[in-house]
């Protein structure tokens, strides 16, 4: 039957995962797109607001879904086009936790998925400076026209996956993984009331609380949350720099197939969130803060607006320079944007 699998891209309203205002959907047979899907859709109730910078990045906006379902009465057809499928997702944590998320707000349950994640993948099967969507999309021969759009999204994933199951001559999605002697991701089935409910729910529920009672006007994942001491911005430009502060020591109990863990991580310029937090989460996720770019650094996240086209305009701060003349020299060193980073932490 040939390669199979179904690709998915979800956008969210905010910073919340359980936000999702639209998801695109590509389905594989036998190594060929043959059919996809997208729908837009409210987010469940009470975590329906929209982020100015979400809707910069995606374009969807609190009109266009004004009368469309919610993403609970969307979730049969959306889990009818999947049907028994491995998911394929380009980051997928962040994919697999908006559905998960989702379902607990809207006290639905949901099937487990069997998963695999084109970062993860593309780390083993291409040499490059940045492992966002554009740059592997590249790399894999895939056109992507319109980042951001679910739909686009989706396929540009779905073609990097057949791209690397040809160069690894697998005819499955589980044999990726068994010729990198890994195993395949999966994601635990959620029944409301039974499970308990994941991180990013309990934190959102938790400054939901916060913001009733104190009137925070910014709500989740405003780009101004976080924003406090060095680093602030006023006006147009950056008043004083981030500290480095101390650098954890990396949990080694953590989810060893997570993107972050086992890297050497460094920061550069300005970050939503105090470097310190950026450190002690990344740290809490299994890598390894630093404060300067070595031979050993694996990962850079670059603050300040960068996106990944920056890389190759020459808009980088001077250790994102160290980053690419090491990168020629042959070592593998991720560039990362805030966006990218922070859909890593959730």
């Amino acid at each position: 039957m040939g390669l199979e699998f179904t690709a998915i891209d979800f956008e969210t309203a905010n910073g919340f995962r359980g936000s999702p205002c639209s998801v695109g959907l590509s389905k594989v047979r036998g190594g060929r797109i043959v059919e996809e899907a997208h729908w837009l859709m409210r987010p469940p109730a009470g975590h329906d607001h929209f982020d100015p910078r979400n809707v910069q990045i995606h374009g969807v906006t609190p009109e266009q879904v004004a009368g469309e379902p919610r993403f609970g009465e969307l979730f049969g057809e959306i889990g009818g086009f999947i049907g028994s499928d491995v998911l394929v997702a380009h980051n997928a944590a962040f994919d697999m936790g908006v559905i998960r998320s989702a379902l607990e707000v809207s006290e639905l349950p949901g099937p487990a998925f069997d998963y695999a994640c084109t970062v993860m993948l593309s780390r083993r099967h291409y040499s490059l400076p940045s492992y966002s969507l554009p740059f592997v999309a590249e790399a894999a021969g895939v056109p992507l026209r319109n980042h951001h759009d679910a739909v686009e999204d989706a396929r540009a994933c779905a073609g990097i996956m057949i791209d690397i199951a040809g160069r690894a001559g697998a005819s499955s999605v589980a044999e990726v993984f068994l010729g990198l002697k890994l195993r395949m991701p999966a994601a635990a089935a959620y029944l409301p009331g039974r499970d308990e409910l994941s991180k990013s729910t309990r934190t959102a529920r938790e400054r939901a609380l916060v913001g009733a009672g104190a009137g925070a006007a910014a709500g989740l994942g405003s780009a101004a949350h976080g924003l406090g001491g060095a680093g602030r911005f006023d006006g147009g430009s950056w008043l004083g720099w981030p500290e480095e502060g101390p650098n954890p020591e990396p949990n080694l109990r953590a989810d060893s197939s997570h993107p972050l863990f086992g890297q050497t991580i460094v920061f550069t310029g300005n970050l939503q969130i105090p470097r310190r937090t950026a450190k002690e989460r990344s740290a809490h996720l299994g890598a390894q803060p630093a404060s300067a770019v070595t031979r050993k650094t694996t990962v850079l996240v670059v603050g300040d607006g960068f996106v990944a086209a920056d890389l190759r305009h020459g808009r980088v701060t001077s250790k994102a320079r160290r980053v690419l003349e090491l990168h020629e020299r042959g070592q593998s060193i991720e560039v990362l944007s805030e966006g990218e980073f922070m859909q890593m932490l959730a």
